[in-house]
């Protein structure tokens, strides 16, 4: 999978280079390559943002770097200078951080680990001038998802992008060693949350590992599991049940 960061603080991404995803880059798992967005300037100061038309609080990221930097990596446009129709373009998903988008979930996760390119659009202050994201709709082989990660507004779409990749690019066969340790995890499966875990020593400050997990008995284990992940939905999450489970 090819991953493309745009942003103004490429430095923000060094995280990338650590842990498991920095693993799948060395082992060629995962492509992740990211741009400055102020190389698309051309003005001394590097300037990408201005004060909103009708007015407000807050300034918008400029059209003209944006479109620069999104025609660099996809492609100029449907068709070559002279006119003659382009090969089609390959599929790419441009997926645009914003509190205003549709809520990020581990489904959505799966979905984009799938895709063979994703192209993140970091933006600032008030974010992007929407003509930026209706444009690159337009594209061939494109599909733009504004996405949130959650009710709440950051800096800047930066940690949103960290985090999004983090989800998706753990779940690249290959990424995370033992594939069937993330079909146990919150969220997958019967899309209840995990059953808490323990280690060794069995008994830690006063506080014993529960005898079952010590018995041996992989039924009982399971379903003593099973039982822990709805006593932990129903109380965190009961939003996560099914109308049922959530009556009981």
């Amino acid at each position: 999978m090819r991953i493309d960061i745009v942003s103004i603080f490429p430095e923000f991404f060094g995280v990338l280079d650590v842990s498991l995803l920095g693993k799948a880059r060395q082992q060629g798992l995962l492509d992740v390559r990211v741009h400055d967005l102020r190389d698309h300037t051309h003005d001394r100061h590097r300037t990408v943002d201005d004060t909103p038309y009708g007015g407000g609080a807050g300034m918008v990221m400029k059209p003209g770097p944006w479109g620069e930097a999104l025609d660099d990596l996809l492609g100029e446009s449907e068709t070559e200078s002279d006119g003659a129709a382009q090969e089609p373009a390959p599929r790419v998903v441009i997926i645009v951080p914003s509190p205003a988008g549709r809520p990020f979930t581990q489904k959505e996760a799966r979905a984009l680990a799938l895709e063979d390119r994703l192209v993140f659009t970091c933006g600032r202050y008030e974010g992007i001038d929407q003509r930026v994201i209706d444009h690159a709709a337009t594209r061939p082989g494109v599909e733009v998802r504004e996405i949130s990660l959650g009710d709440y507004v950051l800096n800047g779409g930066e940690v949103a992008a960290m985090a999004m990749i983090e989800a998706i690019g753990r779940l690249v066969p290959g990424v995370v060693g033992n594939p069937e340790s993330l079909d146990q995890e919150s969220h997958e499966g019967d899309g209840l949350l995990e059953y808490p875990s323990y280690t060794k020593p069995a008994e830690w400050r006063g506080l014993a590992v529960p005898p079952i997990l010590l018995s041996g008995n992989h039924g009982a284990i399971d379903a003593w599991r099973h039982e822990q992940q709805l006593e932990r939905t129903r109380r965190v999450r009961p939003d996560l049940l099914p109308d049922a489970d959530a009556a009981e």
